[in-house]
């Protein structure tokens, strides 16, 4: 039997009292209740999805206190498939949203990456998978460069990317009423699948691990 039974109503009460700028007394009034119906379904929703995709077992949910202001307003979490390429949820007013990541986590990484692009194999194959994601990816840390990296031509046909040191995609699940029952473990598995390509092709060809379960 699953642990995830969805996000009950008063979760969204919770986030409710703690938007904006509210005091250190009502945060704190909040912390309780906020582990309860905020953070602890998340936990249990990760649990259940980790239990039907084995590539999803590496996951981690941000407590309460956080050093980055204002992240008691939004539950985050975060799937790792290799350092630094990860899928992240954040559940918070504006409902459930996932989101691939990526962003170099050794020196080398960014050499690869751009490696990865000049390549036309590699390169078109990461062009294709983008244009069959809903939203449009953008840089996770930090704008584009404004100059090419040295030695790639002006005219390079995915000169876009070549300036990106960092990508990131969201795919917003929004605020349906299946939110607040088991069902909402299907719409992130199914948006999993959905980011997979994305995830695969920096763990490929980026971090240099082996894709186990992708």
């Amino acid at each position: 039997m699953g642990r995830f039974t969805g996000w009950p109503a008063t979760a969204y009460d919770v986030l409710l009292e703690l938007d904006g700028d509210p005091p250190a007394a009502v945060r704190q009034r909040c912390r309780r209740d906020r582990e309860r119906l905020v953070r602890r379904p998340m936990i249990a929703l990760l649990q259940d999805l980790a239990d039907l995709d084995e590539s999803c077992d590496d996951f981690s949910v941000e407590g309460f206190v956080s050093p980055h202001y204002g992240r008691w307003q939004h539950q985050l979490a975060a799937i790792r498939y290799a350092r630094n390429v990860t899928v992240g949820l954040r559940f918070d007013l504006d409902g459930l949203c996932l989101s691939g990541n990526w962003w170099p986590a050794e020196p080398d990484h960014l050499q690869r990456y751009r490696d990865a692009i000049t390549d036309e194999i590699s390169g078109s194959a990461l062009v294709d998978l983008l244009h069959r994601l809903p939203e449009p990816v953008r840089p996770l840390i930090g704008g584009p460069m404004k100059r090419l990296p040295r030695g790639v031509p002006a005219g390079h046909p995915r000169a876009d990317l070549l300036r990106l040191r960092s990508l990131t995609t969201e795919l917003p699940l929004g605020s349906e009423d299946w939110l607040h029952t088991a069902e909402a473990l299907d719409h992130v598995a199914g948006a999993v699948q959905q980011l997979r390509p994305f995830t695969s092709w920096f763990v490929s060809h980026v971090t240099g691990c082996p894709i186990v379960g992708l």
